[in-house]
């Protein structure tokens, strides 16, 4: 598998889970409407998507040596 194809897959799972969660959690779209709306809040919602891609992207990386 190439780098490229597994970006895509990781990408997509993450959408996925994110469609997931809005879908089941009310509270979680409630929070991403309030977000749209209001700059300080968008701020929260911007920095957890980084850090769920930190956690997939770069925390699955191995140190070098």
């Amino acid at each position: 598998m190439t780098p490229r194809r597994r970006a895509c897959y990781q990408f997509a799972a993450l959408a996925a889970v994110a469609v997931l969660l809005i879908l089941l959690f009310k509270p979680v779209a409630a929070f991403a409407e309030m977000a749209a709306r209001e700059l300080r809040y968008l701020w929260w919602l911007v920095l957890l998507v980084v850090l769920a891609g930190w956690l997939i992207w770069g925390g699955s990386r191995r140190p070098k040596d």
